[in-house]
């Protein structure tokens, strides 16, 4: 079940660097000192990515736990 870790890491690394992005996104979307309703809808839709990848990283985590409890 050795496997089952290394997938469960890559997924969790594949959620990690879109947090990352996301971060980045909203960082730079914050120096272009957009109005408060534009930055709304800016960082709305940089959501789904955020979710998505937080969703990535925590299946990723659980296939890590798995893969241990099975080895």
């Amino acid at each position: 079940m050795e496997w089952l870790i290394w997938v469960g890491t890559a997924i969790s690394l594949v959620g990690l660097a879109g947090l990352i992005l996301s971060i980045i996104r909203v960082a730079r979307l914050k120096k272009q000192q957009l109005a408060d309703e534009e930055l709304r809808a800016a960082v709305q839709k940089v959501m789904p990515l955020n979710l998505g990848s937080l969703f990535l990283s925590v299946i990723g985590l659980m296939v890590v736990m798995v893969g241990i409890s099975f080895s």
